[in-house]
C-alpha cells in the first residue's frame, strides 16, 4: 500500500489506516475474537498504521491492539494513541455508559495538563504492553465535547502546561509526532495559534459532504506543513448507506435535508457507474495535506469490503459533480454536541 509522511517527521504511514474505537464495544459487543481476527484482516489488507485510545473501550482496544501488534516487527507499523483521558477504576455497578459495550471496569478523568499527559502515556504503554507509541493526539478537547465553559478550562490545561509535555516527548524520542484527535474544527485553529502541530486526526469534517475544514483549516495545515489523518469519511454511516430510514450524519439520526443532499449524492455516483462509498472513502486523498484515511470496522469482512471501494477505479474528474450537495457544519453554540 502506498504511504505519505507525516509532516516533516519522516514518519512515513498507509494511506489507509485502522481505527480501532469498534474494538472496544463501540455500539455493540465485540468479542476477542472478531478484534483479533479484524486486525489480522487490516494487516493482510497492507495497512500498517493503526490508530488507538484509552477512551474505547475503557482500555480494552488499547490492549486488543498491543496484543496483535506485539509479535510484529518493530518498524514495520506506525501506532498511534491519545492523551486527555485518564481511565480510573470502578466498581462493576458504576462502569458508565457512553456508548462502549462491554468495556473494561473504569470511568474517565480529563486532564490535558503536563501531568496528566504523562501519566495517560504511561498507562497507554502499560495496557498496549508495547514500548513505543509513534504519534499521540490530544483527544477531544473542544467545545463539541466538553461545551464552552468547561472546554476554556481544559485548553488552558493544555496551552499552559500540556503541550510543553507532548514537546519534551518528541524531543526525547519517546513519540515521533503530535497533534489533535478531534471533531472540530475551531479547536484545531485555536491551538494552531499558540503551536505548531505535527498532525490532525480529524473526524467528519472533510468528506465528500462535510466541507467545514476546507475554508480555514486546509490551507492553514498547507501553510504550516501539518498533515490530516480523516477519520469518519462515512460521516456516521450515511454516506456508505445513503439515506436510508434510520441513516445517521454526526452520531445523530439525520435530518431530512441531509438526508436529501446525499441522495442527490447517490444519483451523481450512480450515473458515474460506481456506489457513493467508493468516492466517499477516498475523497479526501485527493488534498496533499491528507496522510491517511481511518477506516474502522469490528468485522473482517467490513473491513475487507472497504478495502475492496479503496482499489475500485474511479472516472476521472467524478468529484466535482458532488459539490453542490455539500455542507457546511453549523457552529458550535455553548453546550457540548456530544459527550
Amino acid at each position: 500500500m502506498k504511504t505519505r509522511t507525516i509532516a516533516r517527521t519522516g514518519l512515513a504511514v498507509t494511506e489507509f489506516s485502522f481505527g480501532t474505537a469498534a474494538l472496544g464495544g463501540l455500539y455493540r459487543a465485540c468479542p476477542r475474537d472478531a478484534a483479533m481476527a479484524t486486525l489480522e484482516a487490516a494487516w493482510d489488507e497492507g495497512i500498517r498504521y493503526f490508530d488507538t485510545a484509552p477512551w474505547y473501550g475503557f482500555g480494552l482496544a488499547e490492549r486488543r491492539t498491543g496484543d496483535f501488534l506485539r509479535d510484529k516487527p518493530s518498524a514495520s507499523y506506525v501506532l498511534s494513541s491519545k492523551v486527555g483521558r485518564i481511565m480510573v477504576p470502578v466498581a462493576d455497578d458504576k462502569v458508565p455508559d457512553y456508548g462502549y459495550v462491554d468495556p473494561l471496569p473504569f470511568d474517565v478523568r480529563y486532564d490535558y495538563s503536563y501531568d496528566g499527559i504523562m501519566r495517560s502515556v504511561e498507562l497507554s504503554h502499560a495496557r498496549l504492553g508495547l514500548n513505543r507509541i509513534d504519534i499521540l493526539y490530544v483527544h477531544d478537547i473542544g467545545v463539541y465535547t466538553h461545551g464552552a465553559e468547561r472546554n476554556a478550562f481544559h485548553l488552558r490545561q493544555l496551552l499552559d502546561s500540556g503541550l510543553k509535555a507532548l514537546s519534551e516527548l518528541k524531543s526525547s524520542g519517546a513519540i515521533k509526532a503530535y497533534g489533535l484527535g478531534v471533531n472540530e474544527v475551531p479547536v484545531c485553529l485555536d491551538v494552531m495559534r499558540h503551536a505548531d502541530l505535527d498532525c490532525i486526526l480529524l473526524a467528519g469534517r472533510y468528506t465528500l459532504l462535510d466541507r467545514t475544514a476546507e475554508s480555514a483549516l486546509l490551507p492553514l495545515c498547507a501553510a504550516r506543513g501539518t498533515s490530516l489523518v480523516v477519520g469518519g469519511v462515512f460521516n456516521s454511516g450515511i454516506l456508505a448507506t445513503g439515506p436510508v430510514e434510520g441513516a445517521h450524519f454526526d452520531y445523530m439520526p439525520a435530518t431530512s435535508d441531509v438526508a436529501a443532499k446525499v441522495g442527490a449524492m447517490v444519483e451523481v455516483a450512480k450515473k458515474n457507474g460506481v456506489p457513493l462509498a467508493a468516492p466517499a472513502l477516498r475523497f479526501p486523498l485527493e488534498n496533499p495535506s491528507v496522510a491517511s484515511i481511518l477506516i474502522g470496522t469490528a468485522r473482517p469482512e467490513s473491513l475487507r469490503r472497504n478495502m475492496q471501494l479503496a482499489r475500485a477505479p474511479l472516472p476521472q474528474n467524478i468529484y466535482p459533480a458532488f459539490e453542490p450537495y455539500t455542507l457546511v457544519a453549523p457552529e458550535l453554540g455553548q453546550e457540548a454536541v456530544r459527550q
